[in-house]
């Protein structure tokens, strides 16, 4: 038993949903990918009194207060978030942040972890199941979606990311994507999506994208991407405005990065991150160079990150007195 521990959870990338048409019993289905950064990392420790503090320490702390409740333990935590995911930005932050604080309250107390049940106690992962199954295990995953028995998403594939591979991820923080009400309002007025074209991203992931991965073809990957994209942008226009990404300034850098060569370039999930992929960490950068200027003339961030393969990261120390 531990009375300290530190929690580091990864972005993801919410690349698309598989199936908005539902025809065949099953509704959504989502492919994502963890990276590298941003991160969410955070320090539970005992206390003799409650205190939260650092980035997002709000939202922080009333997940801890609830799983505290839960679990029947005493409030005598002392909570630190060091770094945060942006939040609303498209990037996975209420799912990471709520189970890393599940994570270091289990590990604080000598619970076995059990990301699923946290998730539904804390309503994380509701529509998608790639952030819960990213949080477990990394790399790129695809979920099932939601059926008539469903309670979380079920991860159907799990693959790991080429390691020479890179992703360009455009931030844009003066914009946030839909989210909370407004996201089950926007669920609510959109159509069901034609049959045709939720085969063809079916089609697209299960015959190019995870193929494409196997074999670390870049080029037959990001055109899988681009494509699903495609109909997804258009799919989800009428809740951003009648435009595919939720930022216009995002949508102009990303269109010079597919001008330049950049693969399977998207928004992440509401957005507005927009994200493309390159060969490896030169051709990032050839990338990057060529479009700082645009990004920084619009006030957008741009970095290079990886994938990574592999799920949250937990640290324990133990102290003769409580702190």
């Amino acid at each position: 038993m531990y009375d300290s521990v530190t929690v580091t959870a990864a972005a993801r990338l919410h690349l698309g949903f598989l199936d908005m048409n539902g025809g065949l019993g099953r509704r959504f289905g989502s492919l994502g990918l963890a990276i590298d950064r941003p991160a969410t990392r955070l320090t539970l420790r005992r206390t003799s009194a409650p205190s939260a503090e650092g980035l997002d320490a709000g939202r922080a702390s009333q997940y801890l207060a609830l799983l505290a409740g839960h679990f029947g333990f005493a409030p005598a935590y002392g909570l630190t978030v060091h770094e945060a995911i942006p939040a609303h930005a498209g990037l996975g932050s209420g799912t990471q942040l709520a189970l890393a604080v599940a994570t270091a309250l289990r590990h604080l107390e000598g619970l076995p972890p059990d990301p699923a049940r946290d998730g539904l106690l804390l309503q994380r992962g509701a529509r998608s199941g790639i952030g819960l199954g990213l949080f477990e295990r990394g790399g790129f995953i695809v979920d099932g979606g939601h059926g008539a028995r469903t309670a979380t998403p079920p991860v159907i594939a799990r693959m790991d990311f080429p390691p020479q591979w890179r992703v360009i991820v455009v931030l844009d923080s003066r914009t946030e994507g839909v989210h909370g009400g407004e996201e089950q309002a926007a669920f609510a007025r959109l159509k069901d999506c034609e049959a045709g074209l939720a085969g063809e991203i079916c089609r697209l992931v299960l015959i190019k994208a995870l193929p494409a991965l196997a074999e670390q073809d870049i080029g037959s990957f990001g055109d899988a991407i681009a494509r699903l994209q495609e109909i997804a942008g258009g799919y989800f226009a009428p809740a951003q405005g009648g435009a595919p990404y939720a930022s216009a300034a995002v949508a102009r850098v990303m269109e010079e990065l597919r001008r330049h060569g950049a693969r399977g370039t998207g928004q992440s999930s509401w957005g507005p991150t927009g994200f493309a992929f390159a060969a490896d960490v030169l051709d990032a950068q050839r990338l990057c160079d060529l479009v700082r200027a645009t990004a920084a003339a619009l006030g957008l961030d741009v970095m290079i990150c990886k994938g990574i393969n592999h799920g949250v990261l937990v640290e324990g120390e133990t102290f003769a007195t409580i702190k």
